[in-house]
Order: C-alpha cells, then sequence, then structure tokens
C-alpha cells in the first residue's frame, strides 16, 4: 500500500536537492564546472573526399554476325580467347557458295560468246548499210532498199548494246558469288591492332544459321570504363582528367588508377543522379567487365584552413557554432562558424577565435562562458567526458 506524502514535505526535499546541486546551501549563483571532452584545432590542408559505386564495362563491345547463310564449318575461337582484327573467327561451309559461283562463271561465258556474235552481226549490217550508201548515190538502187540496210544496221546495233549489258550483268553476278564466297569465312574487324577477347559464343560448329546471325561477342578489357553516378551537390566538382582510385572485392587491398573521362549533362528525372564514365587502366586484365568498384575520388582541396572535429559542431539559436576553450584551460567561448568542407571526421570552418581546442563531447550543458573541467586520466572522448555530456 502506497502512502501520500504530505505536500510541505515533499517541497522541503525537492529544496535541499536544489541547494546541493547548486555546490552550496542557499547559493545558486555557483557556476558547476562541466565535464567535458576535448578535440584539436588544425590549421593546414583538408580535401574534400567522395566514395562512388558503379560497375565496370567494357570500353568497346563487337557483335560478330554472319553475312550470308550456311552451315557453321569450323568456329576455332572460345570464351575468353583472344583475338586480333582480321582474324578468321567462323567459316561456313562453303559448297553451296561455291557452286553458285561456278553457275555465276558458266552464265558470263554464254553472256560473251553472245556478245560475241551480236558483235559481228552489226559490224556486218553496217558495212552492208555503207554500200547501199554508195550504190543508190549510183542510182543502183532504190531509196527503199536503202531503208532496209538501215533497219537492219540499227537493230544490229541494238542487239549487241543488249548483249554487252548481258555481259555486264553476268560479270556482276561472278562478283557477288564470289563475295558470298569470301563472306564464308568470317573475321573480326575493328580499327588499331590491340588485342580483345572473346565475351560470349551463341554457336557451333554444325549450326545453320540465316544472314545476319549473332556468333561471337568480343569485347575490349584495356582499358576499362566505369559507370558511376553523382548527385548535383557533386555534379559540378567533377571534369575530364580528374584522378580516381578504384578498389574492388575481387582482389581485396588493392587500388586501380583510373581518370574521369565524361560527365553527362543532364540528369535523371528518376534517381536525379547524373552518369559519369572513368577510364580504367587494365593492363594486366586483373579487372573483368562487370565487376563492382568503388571510386575514391577528391573533389576539392583547400591548403590552409581551420579544421576541427565533426563532433565539435552544434547549433545554438539556428546558428553552427563551437566552444572553445580559453587559455586557462577553465572556461570556454562560443564561436559561431561557418562549415566548409569535410573529410571524414574532420571539417573546415571559418569564424573568429578558433584555436587551441574544442569542447566535442558535453556541449548540451554550455552557453558561452561556461566553466568545464576535464576529467583526469580520461581521452579526448573518455568514459567520465561522456557521463558529463
Amino acid at each position: 500500500m502506497r502512502v501520500a506524502t504530505p505536500l510541505p514535505t515533499l517541497l522541503v526535499a525537492v529544496a535541499c536537492v536544489a541547494a546541493c546541486a547548486g555546490g552550496g546551501a542557499g547559493d545558486a549563483s555557483v557556476d558547476r564546472a562541466v565535464p567535458v571532452a576535448l578535440g584539436p584545432v588544425e590549421h593546414g590542408p583538408i580535401t574534400l573526399r567522395r566514395t562512388l559505386y558503379g560497375t565496370l564495362e567494357a570500353s568497346a563491345q563487337l557483335t560478330v554476325t554472319t553475312v550470308v547463310s550456311g552451315r557453321i564449318a569450323t568456329m576455332p575461337v572460345a570464351l575468353g580467347d583472344p583475338v586480333r582484327s582480321g582474324q578468321v573467327v567462323a567459316t561456313l561451309d562453303r559448297d553451296d557458295v561455291g557452286q553458285a559461283v561456278r553457275q555465276a562463271t558458266a552464265s558470263l561465258a554464254v553472256a560473251q560468246a553472245n556478245a560475241a556474235q551480236t558483235g559481228v552481226q552489226a559490224d556486218i549490217a553496217t558495212r552492208a548499210l555503207e554500200r547501199a550508201r554508195t550504190l543508190r548515190a549510183a542510182g543502183a538502187i532504190a531509196d527503199a532498199e536503202l531503208d532496209d540496210a538501215a533497219s537492219d544496221a540499227e537493230r544490229a546495233r541494238a542487239q549487241a548494246e543488249v548483249a554487252q549489258a548481258e555481259v555486264t550483268q553476268a560479270q556482276a553476278s561472278v562478283a557477288t558469288a564470289r563475295v558470298k564466297l569470301d563472306d564464308t569465312a568470317i573475321v573480326a574487324r575493328w580499327d588499331g591492332d590491340d588485342v580483345r577477347y572473346v565475351a560470349a559464343r551463341r554457336a557451333d560448329p554444325g549450326t545453320i544459321v540465316s544472314a545476319n546471325t549473332a556468333l561471337l561477342t568480343i569485347v575490349d578489357t584495356d582499358p576499362l570504363r566505369a559507370v558511376v553516378h553523382v548527385t548535383e551537390r557533386d555534379h559540378t566538382l567533377l571534369h575530364a582528367g580528374q584522378a580516381v582510385t578504384l578498389s574492388t572485392d575481387a582482389h581485396p587491398g588493392s587500388t586501380f588508377t583510373a581518370r574521369v573521362d565524361r560527365v553527362a549533362p543532364v540528369f535523371d528525372p528518376d534517381s536525379r543522379q547524373a552518369r559519369v564514365e572513368l577510364v580504367v587502366d587494365n593492363p594486366d586484365g586483373r579487372l573483368s567487365p562487370g565487376g563492382f568498384v568503388r571510386a575514391d575520388v577528391v573533389l576539392d582541396t583547400v591548403d590552409d584552413a581551420t579544421v576541427v572535429p565533426v563532433d565539435a559542431l552544434v547549433t545554438r539559436d539556428d546558428a553552427t557554432v563551437v566552444f572553445v576553450l580559453d587559455a586557462d584551460g577553465t572556461h570556454v567561448a562560443q564561436r559561431p562558424v561557418t562549415v566548409g568542407i569535410r573529410d571524414g571526421d574532420r571539417v573546415a570552418v571559418t569564424g573568429t577565435g578558433i584555436d587551441g581546442q574544442v569542447v566535442v563531447l558535453g556541449q548540451q550543458q554550455l552557453r558561452d562562458g561556461s566553466a568545464v573541467v576535464v576529467p583526469v586520466g580520461e581521452d579526448a572522448r573518455g568514459e567520465a567526458a561522456a557521463e558529463g555530456g
């Protein structure tokens, strides 16, 4: 059963507690020293760093396709094999295409023979026309006979022209057939003599394929491209040529050099981020397209800054302030600051009177001019200071 405490007795007890907390009976004016932890104020350089996350991509990707249909006869490259530009990576059966070349060649021979014959006939008709003109001039033949000779000559010339056109057409057919025969050897081509690698193989010997069928995907792995995305806050701080350090889970403890290559001028409307492409040197092939990477980049540097621990920053009346320890080490002064770039647990600030040491724990009980004490035997973030905060 709970017994209610009389009101006068309760008031007396509260008064006693308040007096004891004030540092002496009836003396509330005594300023009790607040236990705090301190951090150093530094003067020197500070850098703004960002860690961005992205994916490695091949710097170039080539899909090798067929030009003609047929049955794959050979495919001498497999997944992961190196390939050079101009190398034959597959062949199609040549029998059907070879037969088409032979047929086109035979048709050309027929057309050429026909053209030769019609050419002779045109020459004969032309000479007959010349004789008819001579005879008509002598009055030996009538005009009708001259007209017939002219008509025969014109007809012979037209037939010769048609025959010659058929020769040209047959020659084109032979050329087309020979190109198709050459196309049975499928060659990977690109500018340069760099070595690339087979990233995917989509067919095997014996497969019957149609024209424009994808057979292989070939990629360039040196250099690679890393794609990351940045927010509006960091977008303007990136530029082409900027140095970047990469790390990946595939090679813990190792870092790789990279540089900013392209920065997109627009932001994705959904993510509100912009695409950034990095060039990654990969001469030894340790990195692979599709891998996850972390990109560490320095966005800004201040060579001579006033730097304090991030934990020293507190808000008072909507302003950012720090509490600076005075020269005798017993009181603190509240100093307003403007926050600059941050590097981990350090931040650059600007303001007056920021020097020496600042409070990093215990600010909740502080005001300008408050008395403070640093517990003996504790470091800047000791448990005694935490209890005082």
